[in-house]
């Protein structure tokens, strides 16, 4: 393999200088040469401004070097979502690139914080913006074939960390993203309308979505999110851990989520559906979910597994909507199955569907809920954002809430309650409109079995084994 020294092509490792014009200059004589390593030595960090991969080009960050976001806002002039300029810039971009990757163990450093005007208690303020915001994405590549990102660090992103638009055949093994867990939209993996993506054995702590699978309107011709993968990973988020959604105007579907642990998260599981597109044939197995009580500037209540999938709010961006018109049918939830699953958390399963887009063929096999107290924030809460309906919603917590639903099955599944419930503790499995609801070996009780039945079900075709 030939290597190409960004030292060599005039990088100065001093963290002061932009680098940008010499990291560029390497990448391509790297790529115009057939390919070959981009290195950046240890021992040094590399200020930087944007710029972009290219083809056959393996970026090698050193273990002992780093890459660093260039503070200086007026650098970051690309709109990381085209004509939408509301929503961050291209940092380290590549675009319809082949063989790429990013490797080496050292760090790619977004320098977020630097991006934000103060830090508050629970999240940092963000700066005025117009209609522009320079927040750098930190790792965007569109419509790139066959990527790796493996053994690296990527840190401090400023909005999105990385975000596969239109991608196929994607490997993202063994990193580590260490986001600030008060910065904004500082999501850690975002497929978006890609293909054969595996996430593997990855450790992502992240203010906003760990791992989010979507389809964004403004990259509509690239098609749906499909046959993604995430095995071995362990998640921390002030928002929601694994989010599907909710920017989806095409599909996500054919997606397998096994052997991860969330911990700490506002919440663990989440299908979030807004938009015409789809969530189907989707599995979760073999997961450990700890989810607990935050601050309301962030979505989600402690839910450790959310299901949903109703009209989002109208006075959403335009660039929500098709045609700028405010109004879009809400696509089908269908066929998502969650199989040996322990869950502690404050709150219980939801599932929230509306007439027109009701979640149909969920099952719950082997699902343990484990609800308790433990944090200072109020409870009794459903956080059902973004929406055209009620945001945050006051009701009793229950282990399982079913609210217009099809073909729900619960399948040897357990609820528990932790000593000194709150008075808003209520049924083990509360349902509403529901069509089509089956519990097969069930083990639990209510929050207080002396007052309250441990089931209240609403709907019909209702059955007990």
């Amino acid at each position: 393999m030939t290597l190409y020294s960004v030292l060599d092509f005039g990088a100065k490792g001093d963290a002061k200088t932009d680098n940008a014009a010499a990291i560029q200059k390497t990448i391509d004589t790297c790529s115009g040469n057939g390919g070959g390593r981009v290195v950046f030595p240890a021992g040094h960090q590399f200020l930087t401004g944007p710029f972009k991969l290219k083809s056959f080009v393996e970026l090698y960050v050193e273990r002992g070097a780093k890459i660093i976001a260039n503070p200086d806002e007026s650098v970051y002039t690309e709109s990381a979502f085209r004509e939408n300029r509301a929503e961050g810039t291209i940092w380290i971009g590549g675009d319809d690139a082949e063989n790429i990757s990013i490797t080496g163990g050292g760090e790619i450093d977004g320098q977020g914080h630097l991006f934000m005007e103060k830090e508050l208690p629970a999240i940092y303020k963000l700066k005025p913006i117009t209609d522009f915001d320079p927040r750098p994405h930190l790792l965007t590549l569109i419509g790139c074939k066959n990527v790796t990102i493996k053994d690296v660090i990527l840190s401090n992103a400023a909005y999105w960390c990385v975000h596969l638009v239109g991608c196929e055949d994607v490997v993202v093994h063994g990193i580590r993203i260490l986001n600030g867990l008060k910065v904004p939209n500082c999501d850690g993996i975002d497929p978006d309308h890609s293909r054969n993506v595996r996430i593997s054995d990855c450790y992502i702590e992240s203010g906003d979505d760990c791992i989010c699978p979507k389809t964004r309107r403004e990259y509509a011709e690239y098609g749906p999110c499909e046959n993604i993968t995430v095995t071995g990973c362990t998640l921390i988020s002030t928002s929601c851990a694994i989010k599907l959604g909710s920017e989806n105007m095409d599909a996500i579907r054919n997606m397998v989520v096994d052997s991860c642990i969330i911990s700490s998260s506002n919440r663990g599981i989440g299908i979030q559906n807004r938009d015409e597109g789809c969530v189907e044939n989707v599995i979760f197995s073999n997961c450990i979910i700890e989810s607990r009580f935050f601050d309301n500037i962030w979505w989600g209540k402690s839910e450790p597994i959310y299901v949903t999938s109703i009209p989002r709010n109208t006075d959403a961006s335009p660039y929500r909507f098709p045609n700028n018109d405010k109004q879009t049918e809400v696509g089908k939830v269908k066929n998502i199955r969650f199989n040996n699953i322990i869950c502690k958390s404050e709150n219980g399963v939801y599932i929230k569907g509306c007439s027109d887009a009701r979640p149909e063929n969920i099952l719950f096999e082997n699902v343990q809920v484990e609800i308790k107290k433990w944090t200072k924030h109020d409870g009794g809460v459903y956080d059902q954002r973004p929406t055209a309906i009620d945001g945050l919603v006051k009701r009793e917590t229950c282990g399982f809430l079913i609210d217009e639903a099809e073909q729900i099955t619960l399948k040897n599944c357990s609820v528990q309650w932790g000593t000194n419930p709150p008075d808003y503790y209520g049924h083990a499995i509360e349902s509403h409109k529901v069509d089509g609801l089956k519990i097969q070996n069930f083990s639990g009780t209510s929050a207080f079995p002396g007052n309250k039945a441990a089931f209240a079900l609403g709907g019909k075709n209702i059955s007990f084994d």
